[in-house]
Protein backbone atom coordinates (compact mmCIF):
# COMPACT_ATOMS: atom_id res chain seq x y z
CA UNK A 1 0.00 0.00 0.00
CA UNK A 2 1.32 3.39 -0.69
CA UNK A 3 2.10 5.23 2.37
CA UNK A 4 2.63 8.53 0.99
CA UNK A 5 1.99 11.25 3.97
CA UNK A 6 -1.36 13.49 3.99
CA UNK A 7 -1.18 16.35 6.17
CA UNK A 8 -4.17 17.68 8.25
CA UNK A 9 -4.76 20.97 10.06
CA UNK A 10 -4.76 21.71 13.31
CA UNK A 11 -7.93 23.38 14.68
CA UNK A 12 -8.40 25.58 17.22
CA UNK A 13 -12.42 25.94 18.03
CA UNK A 14 -13.56 29.03 20.19
CA UNK A 15 -16.57 30.86 21.99
CA UNK A 16 -17.13 33.53 20.65
CA UNK A 17 -20.02 35.79 21.55
CA UNK A 18 -22.79 36.23 18.98
CA UNK A 19 -25.66 38.77 18.64
CA UNK A 20 -27.84 37.69 21.59
CA UNK A 21 -26.52 36.75 25.11
CA UNK A 22 -25.48 33.29 25.39
CA UNK A 23 -27.97 30.88 27.73
CA UNK A 24 -25.88 27.87 27.74
CA UNK A 25 -23.11 26.74 30.06
CA UNK A 26 -19.90 28.38 27.63
CA UNK A 27 -17.89 31.31 28.52
CA UNK A 28 -16.86 33.59 25.91
CA UNK A 29 -12.96 32.85 25.14
CA UNK A 30 -12.93 28.83 26.29
CA UNK A 31 -11.34 26.71 23.60
CA UNK A 32 -10.88 23.34 22.75
CA UNK A 33 -7.96 22.26 19.33
CA UNK A 34 -8.05 19.03 17.80
CA UNK A 35 -4.77 17.68 16.75
CA UNK A 36 -5.68 14.68 14.51
CA UNK A 37 -7.90 12.55 15.94
CA UNK A 38 -7.67 14.07 19.51
CA UNK A 39 -9.46 16.87 20.83
CA UNK A 40 -7.53 18.24 23.24
CA UNK A 41 -8.88 20.71 26.26
CA UNK A 42 -6.14 23.21 27.80
CA UNK A 43 -7.58 25.12 31.09
CA UNK A 44 -11.07 24.48 30.38
CA UNK A 45 -12.78 22.55 32.94
CA UNK A 46 -16.24 21.76 31.23
CA UNK A 47 -17.35 22.36 27.62
CA UNK A 48 -21.58 21.88 27.04
CA UNK A 49 -22.17 18.14 25.15
CA UNK A 50 -24.79 19.56 22.95
CA UNK A 51 -22.44 22.21 21.22
CA UNK A 52 -19.99 19.65 21.32
CA UNK A 53 -22.02 17.44 19.50
CA UNK A 54 -23.41 19.98 16.69
CA UNK A 55 -19.54 20.70 15.92
CA UNK A 56 -17.75 16.83 15.40
CA UNK A 57 -19.18 16.50 12.34
CA UNK A 58 -17.72 19.42 10.92
CA UNK A 59 -14.32 18.77 12.41
CA UNK A 60 -12.69 16.16 9.79
CA UNK A 61 -13.86 17.94 6.71
CA UNK A 62 -12.23 21.53 8.35
CA UNK A 63 -9.08 19.71 9.29
CA UNK A 64 -8.82 18.52 5.45
CA UNK A 65 -7.45 20.84 2.60
CA UNK A 66 -10.03 22.47 0.80
CA UNK A 67 -10.71 25.05 -2.58
CA UNK A 68 -10.23 28.53 -1.31
CA UNK A 69 -13.60 28.59 -2.75
CA UNK A 70 -15.32 26.02 -0.61
CA UNK A 71 -18.12 26.84 2.30
CA UNK A 72 -15.33 24.57 4.25
CA UNK A 73 -12.56 27.16 3.36
CA UNK A 74 -14.31 30.61 4.68
CA UNK A 75 -17.52 29.64 6.81
CA UNK A 76 -15.54 29.60 10.11
CA UNK A 77 -18.48 30.55 12.84
CA UNK A 78 -21.19 27.60 14.28
CA UNK A 79 -24.06 28.77 15.80
CA UNK A 80 -24.65 27.35 19.00
CA UNK A 81 -27.72 24.67 18.74
CA UNK A 82 -29.42 25.99 21.55
CA UNK A 83 -31.86 28.91 19.22
CA UNK A 84 -32.34 31.17 22.54
CA UNK A 85 -28.60 30.77 23.04
CA UNK A 86 -25.96 33.56 21.39
CA UNK A 87 -23.06 32.12 21.68
CA UNK A 88 -20.99 31.12 18.56
CA UNK A 89 -17.87 28.87 18.12
CA UNK A 90 -15.04 29.73 15.60
CA UNK A 91 -13.34 27.12 13.70
CA UNK A 92 -9.66 28.47 13.38
CA UNK A 93 -7.03 26.30 10.85
CA UNK A 94 -4.19 26.11 12.89
CA UNK A 95 -0.65 24.79 11.57
CA UNK A 96 -0.67 21.37 9.52
CA UNK A 97 0.39 18.46 10.83
CA UNK A 98 1.89 15.31 8.86
CA UNK A 99 0.40 11.75 8.71
CA UNK A 100 0.76 8.77 7.35
CA UNK A 101 -2.17 5.77 6.12
CA UNK A 102 -0.44 3.14 7.99
CA UNK A 103 0.47 5.17 11.43
CA UNK A 104 -3.50 6.04 11.24
CA UNK A 105 -5.78 2.93 9.72
CA UNK A 106 -6.88 0.42 12.05
CA UNK A 107 -7.11 -2.09 9.01
CA UNK A 108 -4.80 -4.99 10.01
CA UNK A 109 -2.79 -5.51 6.60
CA UNK A 110 -1.62 -1.47 6.79
CA UNK A 111 -1.27 -0.74 10.12
CA UNK A 112 1.92 0.20 11.53
CA UNK A 113 2.67 2.08 14.62
CA UNK A 114 0.44 4.66 15.59
CA UNK A 115 1.14 8.09 15.45
CA UNK A 116 0.60 8.56 18.75
CA UNK A 117 2.81 6.17 19.89
CA UNK A 118 5.84 7.51 18.01
CA UNK A 119 8.53 9.12 19.09
CA UNK A 120 9.67 12.55 17.84
CA UNK A 121 12.10 11.17 15.72
CA UNK A 122 10.56 8.49 14.01
CA UNK A 123 9.75 10.51 10.95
Amino acid sequence: MNDKPFELFDLKVEVVAGDKPMVCNHAEGAYFLVQGESLVFPDVNHFPMYPLAALLPLLPAKQRVTDDNDWMSTDAEIACPDPHCGGRFRITRLGKRRFTHAATTGLPEARGVPYWQKGADDD
